[in-house]
């Protein structure tokens, strides 16, 4: 990946969407509309909020906010690539997170093309986590 994944907090300098979301699993249209810098901005929003409503079973806490998200890249096609990992190799939810974040991505935030990407380098650790993460867990 190139572009550098953004904190939660960080300002964006992308911007709501202006094309209509299709149906999960069809790619982008070469005659579809093309989304504006807002248009990619309020796509990246959309997936952000999906991603926190996506949880480790054994950590209550969303994997956003855990640094499980290691890159969002948001096309003007309203393609959306999300890299992450998992809190280890044999995490339980190995089978199933990476799918529900795809469901979600086309669910909730209106993607037309998703991929999700697991990686496992620079392995997980707890500084990857939010401040509100370590906060909610005991760890500050």
């Amino acid at each position: 990946m190139t572009e550098e994944f953004k904190p939660a907090n960080a300002p964006s300098t992308e911007a709501p969407a202006t094309a209509e979301p299709a149906a999960q699993g069809s790619q982008a249209s070469e005659n579809a509309p093309l989304l504006d810098a807002a248009g990619v901005t309020a796509l990246r929003e959309r997936v952000i909020e999906a991603l926190k409503t996506c949880f480790d079973p054994e950590i209550p806490v969303n994997i956003y906010e855990l640094g499980l998200i290691y890159d969002i890249q948001v096309e003007p096609t309203a393609a959306v690539t999300v890299t992450m990992t998992l809190t280890t190799p044999a995490c339980p939810a190995a089978r199933t997170l990476p799918g529900e974040v795809e469901d979600k991505m086309y669910l909730m935030a209106k993607a037309k093309d998703v991929k999700v990407e697991v990686v496992w380098d620079p392995p997980w650790d707890t500084s990857k986590m939010s401040e509100a993460a370590k906060l909610q867990l005991g760890l500050m």
